[in-house]
């Protein structure tokens, strides 16, 4: 069974000490609670707004991820120079004259706070607040952020792309002048080599044919005439006549001896000289001859024949020479265009390694000009702010009422506090104390049960003097516990400034 009475006692007994942390702890807690300056936090909630113009009809230049791209500009306006310079322009805090600069860099840090919300499905959200002493700096901080937030976005994303707009516009301007290049070394190449290109080596076989049967025809010609010649020469080495020459000048007697002498000539082609056929006809032939000259009183010195066959020679060595001529010629430009025909496999390769390369060149040119396109039209989308953005959700506004500090809750924090340390020195010094103090003691600690016990009664005195003694240990700390904290705020550092700091030593954001 529990002894509710007993513990009963013992709690009065020990209620000086009880007193003595609960009063302590109340007190603590109302001091800080009353004595901690009102905090007035003003506060702006952004989020990354998505491109109003559609991917698929104009990609936008600027692709970073929306929770990167408020991370940047939490970056940036976080910055020392930032800082300094919306504190020198607004003056938050209100002994900020006797601040040196890191010290109003570490409070701006301090009072700022900046939340990123979003997930994979989720919209990507900023909400950035600022803690002050007073409603009006609090909101002014907020709207010189949000300024220079919103501005460094639209800078940011203009000068992105202004940026792949002019790299772009560089490697249009940069394969264009290679294009040309390249098109020059092929056109200097064809010049140089336009007698061995490849587009024409059809045509040149084909003239190749030509001038081969041009030229088997002059030999076929040549050989004609030489066997013309040689026949010519023949015949009238062996009948003294001439193809051709005017049978009206001639008298009948010249007519019998052209006869023989064809029938001699048309012998020779079968018999040979000795044959009895061909020794006959040379002999009327003779026999001819010397009546044909006494009738046409000549003596035998006719020059007629003989000059009409120097003419005849010499039409046909003309048009010997010149098939000599034409056949030098065609053979002369028949090695031309064989050495062209060799050259076009060398010609072909280094053309087409110019034209590949041209190809290459202008598939990079073309391409490029496709992403200059690109890059114009998303630079006009970011000019005029049509594409991904940060945009406000929420104005900044000036706050009525303070945020911090919870008055009530310091105060019930603290006083919690004072009685849960009261209580437990009440058990921690029961604990201890070790004291027989009940029957039940005694017969548990000496085996033996009394007949009786008798408690110890102090006298009037001594109950005075320690009563006196509780009341003016618990006056003196109720009084000193304000006194020290007021103490501290008012000489050694305000109590927001080391709350702050506790908060931060210990991970702990109000």
């Amino acid at each position: 069974m529990i002894d509710f009475r007993y513990y009963l006692s013992i709690f009065l007994r020990r209620l000086h000490w009880f007193m003595l942390l609960a009063g302590l702890g109340i007190a603590a807690g109302v001091t800080l609670a009353l004595s901690l300056p009102p905090s007035y936090v003003s506060s702006v909630r952004l989020y990354v707004e998505s491109s109003q113009i559609p991917g698929e009809l104009a990609a936008p230049t600027v692709n970073v991820p929306a929770r990167q791209r408020l991370q940047i500009l939490q970056s940036n306006l976080l910055t020392r120079a930032n800082l300094l310079d919306i504190a020198n322009q607004v003056k938050p805090f209100p002994e900020q004259e006797k601040m040196s600069p890191d010290d109003i860099l570490t409070a701006m840090r301090d009072k700022t706070t900046i939340a990123l919300a979003g997930g994979r499905n989720d919209a990507t959200m900023m909400n950035l607040s600022f803690e002050a002493a007073s409603g009006q700096p609090a909101a002014a901080v907020v709207n010189a952020y949000l300024d220079r937030l919103l501005a460094a976005d639209q800078e940011n994303r203009t000068w992105r792309a202004t940026q792949t707009q002019e790299f772009f516009q560089q490697e249009v301007t940069r394969l264009g002048q290679a294009m040309d290049d390249q098109s020059a070394k092929i056109v200097a190449f064809k010049q140089a080599h336009a007698d061995a290109l490849p587009d024409s080596v059809d045509f040149r076989r084909n003239q190749q044919v030509q001038l081969q049967e041009r030229l088997n025809q002059a030999e076929r010609e040549m050989t004609l005439l030489q066997d013309q010649r040689k026949r010519m020469v023949e015949v009238f080495e062996s009948t003294g006549r001439v193809e051709g020459y005017e049978a009206a000048n001639r008298t009948p007697e010249q007519v019998e001896l052209d006869n023989l002498r064809k029938q001699l000539s048309d012998a020779l082609l079968v018999y040979s000289p000795s044959n009895p056929r061909v020794q006959l006809l040379q002999r009327r032939i003779a026999q001819m001859q010397e009546r044909a000259t006494a009738s046409t009183g000549e003596t035998g010195n006719d020059t007629g024949p003989k000059s009409l066959m120097d003419v005849q020679l010499a039409e046909i060595d003309g048009r010997l020479g010149a098939l000599e001529t034409q056949r030098t010629d065609v053979q002369q430009k028949i090695e031309e265009l064989t050495s062209s025909l060799q050259r076009t496999s060398a010609n072909a390769i280094a053309l087409e390694g110019l034209q590949r390369d041209y190809s290459n060149v202008q598939n990079q040119y073309n391409q490029a000009t496709q992403r200059l396109a690109s890059a114009s039209a998303g630079e006009r989308i970011e000019l005029l702010s049509r594409g991904q953005r940060v945009s406000v959700i929420e104005q900044p506004s000036v706050p009525n009422a303070p945020s911090k500090p919870n008055r009530v809750l310091i105060a019930g924090a603290g006083s919690a506090g004072g009685i849960i340390a009261g209580l437990a020195l009440i058990v921690l010094l029961e604990i201890l104390n070790t004291t027989a103090r009940r029957p039940s003691d005694i017969v548990r600690k000496l085996g033996v049960t009394p007949l009786v016990t008798i408690p110890y009664i102090p006298s009037p005195n001594e109950m005075v003097r320690r009563q006196g003694l509780r009341i003016a240990v618990m006056l003196a700390v109720i009084i000193a516990v304000p006194v020290a904290i007021y103490a501290v705020h008012s000489l050694y550092q305000p109590l927001d400034l080391i709350a702050a700091r506790l908060m931060d030593r210990f991970g702990i954001r109000g």
